[in-house]
């Protein structure tokens, strides 16, 4: 359907991240769509929009995180009430795509979680997905409709090059975040090494067996699609430092900081951490040398493109 058909663009938010969802809006020029989104005594989740969204371009800000289950279901809620109300269009915003660690059926009579998440967002009646940085890029291939897949590449590499930063090396955390990995220091102009690491079962547990590259006498930027437990994080700075590394630095595009990611991180002895804003950080795991990158003005630009019908990949150009 043409762009032109919709009315006007509405920004609504769910409960993970409203903050976020604001800031969008401010970036939109538009204020945050009125809202009812509460539980009952039962759990069971309401949703109730308390302005008119007939035919009109609607985006719900919702990324999976902490209750992940029930951000998600929450989402789910939120389209169908949308798609009831005769939404013209309905986009989902997710920064944050949880069960992206799901996304194969690697060990016997496994489920394929992202995938199922997938068919539900369409299922509800999503008409398509605006998200940033999935764990695999295959992912986006588990959707019928259209997805913008935003990369926080680019705001997180002019925090780096603002600091000029001297004899680093960008290293990727294991072989699967190379091509993330490769893609910062060619922005950044730095060589890149990767650490071989191995999962322990299923657990959060993994283990640092060698690293692929220069690292000794050298200073390090680690990098990683998402802070969980820190543990894979904290893993390779230690391997790092037993190869004679000098100063660490470590980014994760979503802090997810679960578990003991905070004492592990407080331990690990970095000069800086990198995250940005695609779900909330609270007060009390804001590390003093944690720095938080907005991400909410690139949504608000790739919106403002998607409901004129312009390139969102022109933003990356």
């Amino acid at each position: 359907m043409p762009a032109d058909v919709y009315s006007d663009l509405a920004v609504f938010s769910g409960r993970a991240h409203p903050e976020f969802a604001h800031a969008i809006c401010a970036r939109v020029g538009r204020p945050p769509g009125e809202i009812d989104v509460f539980e009952f005594a039962n759990e069971n989740i309401f949703v109730q929009y308390r302005e008119n969204i007939r035919m009109r371009d609607v985006y719900l800000v919702q990324p999976f995180c902490t209750p992940v289950n029930t951000s998600i279901m929450e989402l789910l809620i939120m389209i169908d009430a949308a798609k009831r109300a005769s939404a013209g269009r309905i986009t989902a915003v997710i920064p944050y795509f949880a069960y992206g660690r799901s996304d194969k059926k690697d060990q016997p009579r496994v489920p394929i979680s992202a995938r199922l998440i997938a068919n539900l967002l369409e299922t509800a009646g999503a008409d398509r997905i605006l998200t940033m940085n999935l764990h695999a890029g295959q992912i986006q291939g588990f959707f019928n409709v259209p997805v913008d897949e935003l990369n926080a590449l680019y705001p997180v590499s002019a925090h780096f090059r603002g600091q000029q930063l001297e004899n680093y090396t960008v290293v990727a955390t294991d072989v699967g975040t190379e091509k993330r990995a490769r893609d910062m220091a060619v922005r950044l102009e730095c060589p890149l090494a990767i650490i071989e690491k191995r999962r322990i079962g299923n657990s959060d547990r993994t283990e640092a067996l060698n690293v692929i590259g220069e690292v000794e006498g050298r200073n390090v930027l680690l990098l990683d699609d998402e802070i969980d437990t820190a543990g894979t994080m904290t893993e390779a700075v230690r391997v790092l430092r037993s190869r004679g590394c000098k100063e660490v630095v470590i980014s994760g595009y979503h802090p997810i900081l679960s578990g003991p990611a905070i004492e592990r991180l407080k331990r690990a002895d970095v000069r800086e951490i990198v995250v940005t804003d695609s779900v909330p950080v609270p007060a009390d795991k804001r590390l003093p040398n944690m720095t938080v990158i907005p991400v909410a003005g690139q949504f608000g630009d790739a919106i403002a493109r998607i409901h004129s019908g312009q390139s969102v990949g022109a933003l990356f150009q």
